[in-house]
């Protein structure tokens, strides 16, 4: 049984390094229990996975995801402390995207909605289509969410005008107020996603790691503490192997070969 052969929801193809998550839950991948506790499982997986170094995550179809699973809740009602079971799933979903050793490559195709568009927040480096848009449609449905996320990415009244009007920030717009990468016709954004990856894959593997650690380890951290923690961790990547290949391949103008170690 292969490593990733439980998964029915998430779909995982890996080649040269270059792990693609596509969440395979119609029609909009919603984030049912069985999807969000899927993710926080391929993501430990992935992270463990020596043949991984880069991950893009995309949804299946014309939606990234379209948020909570709505018509589940009333089942999720029923069960033994249901609704705060569900909601630890979402949580552990999103956090297993940030803790995951791997950098991760959001490669928005459609609407991220809700937890669609956490799960987009608590990736390290975002590439919309131009059909993609990101929003905050609990308002909608009496409800609210997600909040915390979308102030990783916007700003103080964008944020607002979003959880409080149900306001959806299309593709080109994100990538006017730089929350994204790039923003490309549809076909071209699984392709602008890949060159992003394989870039990524081709660096010092351990030194990936530890840059994405630091930086989500710093993130609140006053200027003088992280950029101490920084100098800490570029001290201990400077012991291994492969940070010593990279400055003999410097040296001898040739490209690194890197052994994870």
């Amino acid at each position: 049984m292969g490593r990733y052969d439980m998964l029915n929801l998430m779909r995982i193809e890996i080649k040269d390094y270059v792990a693609v998550a596509t969440m395979t839950n119609p029609p909009v991948n919603a984030q049912s229990r069985a999807l969000q506790d899927e993710i926080s499982l391929a993501f430990d997986l992935m992270s463990d996975d020596e043949d991984v170094r880069v991950i893009v995550l995309t949804g299946q179809g014309k939606v990234f995801s379209a948020g909570a699973d709505i018509k589940g809740r009333a089942d999720i009602a029923n069960l033994p402390a249901g609704q705060r079971q569900h909601l630890r799933s979402a949580r552990e979903s999103y956090h297993s995207i940030v803790e995951c050793k791997k950098p991760v490559i959001a490669a928005i195709n459609g609407a991220a909605l809700g937890a669609g568009m956490a799960l987009v927040a608590s990736c390290d480096i975002l590439i919309a289509s131009e059909q993609a848009a990101l929003g905050l449609p609990e308002i909608d449905v009496g409800l609210m969410g997600g909040g915390r996320h979308a102030m990783r990415l916007f700003g103080h009244s964008r944020v607002r005008r979003m959880a409080m009007m149900g306001y959806r920030v299309p593709g080109p717009e994100l990538y006017r107020l730089g929350v994204v990468e790039a923003c490309v016709p549809a076909d071209e954004l699984m392709p602008t996603a890949m060159k992003f990856a394989t870039e990524i894959a081709s660096k010092a593997p351990l030194a990936v790691q530890l840059f994405k650690q630091s930086l989500n380890t710093i993130e609140e951290m006053s200027l003088r503490d992280g950029y101490r923690y920084e100098q800490d961790m570029t001290v201990q990547i400077g012991k291994t192997e492969d940070s010593k290949e990279a400055i003999r391949a410097f040296v001898e103008k040739r490209k690194p070969v890197f052994q994870g170690r």
